[in-house]
C-alpha cells in the first residue's frame, strides 16, 4: 500500500444504520430487513416558529442604530449579520447564537458596546430579559483585560451544562459562578479564554490549527478537526479527541494568558488499521467496518459514539456515520443518495436531526444509482461532496429520523413539511438551513438557523432571480425552533466523564509528522460482488507516485446486496489545480437492473468538472445523467 490523501474528508458526509452494522444478515428482498425488524415511526406533529433577533440597521455607520430603531438601545444588526445559532442552555429556556452588531454610537455612550461579532442568548419562551429584549448580549462590553488572547473564531457556540460557560469557536466564554442568563453575569465578570492545541515538541508557538469543535456530553472532553496539506498539495483533514484543561498561568506557547489547553489528544485515524479499500494480491476489497473519519460532526446523546462524515458506502453517496469510542463499531446513520452533513443526536440517543439535500435532486445526477461500490470514490469524493452547494446558496433542509435511519421507503420526516412554500414561510425554498441543528436538553425541541439566497448565487449572470426578504428589516438570516408538540420531556442523569483513551485511535505526539492515508498501489485488480458478479478495477498513480490519478472499473453483473445488479464501465481521473481546486474527467456508461432499472451516462465526450472545495461553484463541460425507472436526473446548470 502506498500512502496519500485520497479523499477531501472535510466535506464528506455520513450514512444510516445497515444490517451489517447491526450484526444482521442481509436478506436479498425488495423490502429491506431493517424495515421488518424496526418499523418506521409514524409522522408526528411539528410546529416551527421563528425566534426573535435584534432589529436591523441598513448602515454600518457609527450611530446608525438610533433609538427609533431600537428604543432599548441594546444594539442593531445588519441584514447580513453573520448569524449562527448554537445550542440550548441546560434549562432549555435560552439558545446561544453569534451575530455581528453594527451602527452603535461612539464611546462613551453606553450603547457603544453593541458592535462587532458577539455571543448572545435568545429566550425561547416568549418572555424578555430585564432590558425588555428577548435577547441578551453576553460578550458586549467585556474589557480588554478580560479577553486577552481571544481567538477570532466564534462559530458553533455550545453551552456547557454548568450554564456559566459557552464554547464559541476556539474560545470559552466564562461567567464564573454566575449563570450566563442571569443579571449577575455582567461584562465585568465575563472572561473570554482562548483554546490552544499544542503541536510542537517544545510547546512553543501559537499551537495547531483547529476547527469544527464539538463538546462531548461529559463536558470535559471535546472533538475537533484539523486541516493540513499532503505532499502533493491536496487538502486533507483528520478528526481528534481530547480533554479540555484550564491553564491559569501557562509557561510555554502563546498566548501566555489564562487559557484552555487540549490535552491527552488522540488522532482518530490509524494508518496501520483497516482501511476502506485494501488489496491482497490481485484482489481488491471494500471494507465497511473500516473507520475513516473525515470531518468530525459531534457525539451521540449519551456520548458513547462519535458522529462523522466518512468514506462512502455507495459510490458518490455522501453519508454520516457513528463509531463507538471504545469498540470502534460503526453504524451507518443515513443512506439516502443525496448529501448529508449537519447532524445532532437526541439526548436519549433515540432520534437524530440531519440537514440534507434529499428531496431537492441536487446530487441525484451522480449518486442516484444504488449499489455501486465506492471504488472510483478513491478519486471522485472531493467532487461529489463539493457539488452540494452553490456558493452561499445551500440546499439543506432539516429532517427528523429515528435511531435506525433510512430504510425501505422511510426517509425521515421533514420538519417544515407543514409550510406552504410562500415567500418567508418556514419552507420557503429560498431559505436554506445552515449547520448545526441542536436538540433541547429535554428532547422536545430543535433549534436551527437559515439564510436566504443572495447574489451571486442568484441574479446577475446567474439564471435564478434573487428573492426579496420578507423578514423584519430585510434580514437574510433567521433562527428557527421546531417543537415536537406531543412529546414528553426526557429526564436523564448527567453523562459521567469518559476515558481519555480511544483504543482504535493513535495518541497524538506534539511535533510528530502528519500521517498520510493508505491507498491501493497501481495495478489491475478483481473486486468480487458480495452476492454475485465481479468488477475489474484498474488503478493508475500520478507521475510522482504520491496519489491515485485514475480509477477505471468494468462491472459484470455486480451485486453486493442482491437488489441491484451493475453492468458497464466507469472511469474517473482527478487532478488538483490548487490545494482546494479539483478537476475531474468522468466517463460513465453503467446500467443497473433488479430493484430498479437505472442508467448512469456521461455525454460521449465525458463529464469534466472544476470544483473548489471551499467555494462550491459548479462549473462543468459535458454531462452526467442518471435515469431511474424513467425519472431523469440532470446535473445543475453552471452557476446554480
Amino acid at each position: 500500500m502506498r500512502f496519500a490523501s485520497t479523499v477531501t474528508t472535510a466535506l464528506l458526509a455520513a450514512a444510516a444504520l445497515t444490517t451489517t452494522s447491526l450484526g444482521l444478515r442481509r436478506v436479498p428482498s425488495s423490502v429491506d430487513s431493517l424495515t421488518v425488524l424496526y418499523p418506521p415511526p409514524q409522522p408526528e406533529p411539528i410546529v416551527v416558529t421563528e425566534l426573535p433577533l435584534p432589529p436591523v440597521t441598513l448602515s454600518d455607520q457609527v450611530g446608525s442604530c438610533t433609538p427609533d430603531i431600537n428604543p432599548h438601545r441594546t444594539g442593531c444588526i445588519l441584514r447580513d449579520s453573520g448569524l449562527q445559532s448554537g445550542n440550548f442552555l441546560p434549562d432549555g429556556k435560552y439558545v446561544t447564537a453569534i451575530l455581528s452588531f453594527a451602527g452603535a454610537p461612539a464611546a462613551p455612550d453606553p450603547a457603544s458596546i453593541y458592535t462587532g461579532l458577539q455571543l448572545i442568548l435568545v429566550k425561547v419562551d416568549g418572555t424578555t430579559f430585564p432590558s425588555g429584549d428577548p435577547w441578551k448580549c453576553v460578550t458586549c462590553g467585556v474589557t480588554a483585560a478580560n479577553q486577552a488572547g481571544q481567538n477570532a473564531a466564534m462559530d458553533y457556540p455550545q453551552a456547557f451544562r454548568d450554564g456559566s460557560r459557552v464554547m464559541s469557536g476556539t474560545n470559552i466564554i466564562d461567567c464564573g459562578s454566575a449563570q450566563l442568563a442571569s443579571s449577575s453575569c455582567t461584562p465585568a465578570n465575563t472572561y473570554i479564554y482562548p483554546i490552544r492545541w499544542n503541536n510542537l515538541a517544545d510547546g512553543s508557538g501559537p499551537g495547531g490549527s483547529i476547527r469544527e469543535l464539538r463538546i462531548h456530553p461529559d463536558n470535559v472532553h471535546l472533538g475537533f478537526s484539523s486541516i493540513s496539506f499532503t505532499t502533493d498539495g491536496k487538502l486533507t483533514e483528520y478528526g481528534y479527541f481530547s480533554r479540555i484543561s484550564f491553564n491559569p498561568s501557562p509557561s510555554t506557547g502563546t498566548p501566555l494568558t489564562p487559557r484552555y489547553d487540549l490535552t491527552n489528544v488522540t488522532r482518530l485515524f490509524n494508518p496501520a488499521g483497516l482501511q476502506p479499500i485494501t488489496v491482497q494480491g490481485d484482489q481488491i476489497s471494500y471494507n465497511p467496518d473500516a473507520i475513516s473519519i473525515g470531518e468530525l460532526r459531534g457525539f451521540s446523546g449519551r456520548g458513547s459514539e462519535i458522529t462523522y462524515v466518512g468514506y462512502p458506502r455507495e459510490s458518490s453517496n455522501i453519508d454520516a456515520f457513528a463509531a463507538d469510542l471504545t469498540t470502534g463499531k460503526i453504524r451507518r446513520l443515513t443512506s439516502n443518495p443525496e448529501y448529508v452533513d449537519p447532524i445532532d443526536v437526541s439526548p436519549d440517543d433515540k432520534w437524530m436531526i440531519i440537514e440534507d439535500t434529499r428531496g431537492t435532486g441536487r446530487q441525484m445526477f451522480m449518486a442516484g444509482m444504488r449499489g455501486i461500490p465506492p471504488i472510483t470514490d478513491l478519486v471522485s469524493t472531493t467532487a461529489s461532496s463539493s457539488t452540494r452547494n452553490n456558493g452561499r446558496r445551500r440546499f439543506f433542509e432539516p429532517f427528523l429520523l429515528d435511531r435506525y435511519g433510512d430504510r425501505g421507503t422511510y426517509k425521515g420526516q421533514k420538519l417544515t413539511e407543514a409550510g406552504d412554500n410562500s415567500p418567508g414561510s418556514i419552507n420557503d425554498p429560498n431559505w436554506n438551513a445552515l449547520a448545526d441543528p441542536r436538540w433541547s436538553p429535554d428532547g422536545t425541541r430543535v433549534v436551527y438557523h437559515q439564510e436566504m439566497v443572495i447574489s451571486p448565487a442568484c441574479g446577475g449572470p446567474n439564471p435564478l432571480p434573487c428573492p426579496t426578504s420578507t423578514a423584519s428589516g430585510g434580514r437574510i438570516q433567521r433562527m428557527m425552533m421546531a417543537n415536537f408538540t406531543t412529546r414528553k420531556p426526557v429526564q436523564l442523569p448527567p453523562v459521567a466523564p469518559i476515558s481519555d483513551v480511544v483504543p482504535w485511535g493513535v495518541p497524538y505526539v506534539p511535533g510528530s509528522a502528519i500521517p498520510t492515508r493508505p491507498y491501493p498501489s497501481q495495478g489491475v485488480y478483481t473486486l468480487k460482488g458480495k452476492v454475485t458478479g465481479s468488477a475489474k478495477v484498474n488503478i493508475t498513480e500520478n507521475s510522482s507516485k504520491t496519489a491515485i490519478l485514475t480509477v477505471a472499473v468494468s462491472y459484470s453483473g455486480y451485486s453486493d446486496d442482491g437488489l441491484n445488479f451493475i453492468t458497464g464501465t466507469e472511469s474517473v481521473t482527478s487532478t488538483n489545480l490548487s490545494p482546494t481546486l479539483n478537476h475531474v474527467d468522468w466517463y460513465s456508461r453503467l446500467t443497473s437492473t433488479g430493484q430498479a432499472l437505472s442508467t448512469k451516462r456521461t455525454s460521449p465526450d465525458g463529464f469534466h468538472l472544476n470544483i473548489d472545495v471551499l467555494l462550491n461553484l459548479f462549473d462543468a463541460n459535458g454531462t452526467l445523467t442518471t435515469t431511474i425507472n424513467g425519472q431523469v436526473y440532470k446535473q445543475p446548470a453552471n452557476g446554480t
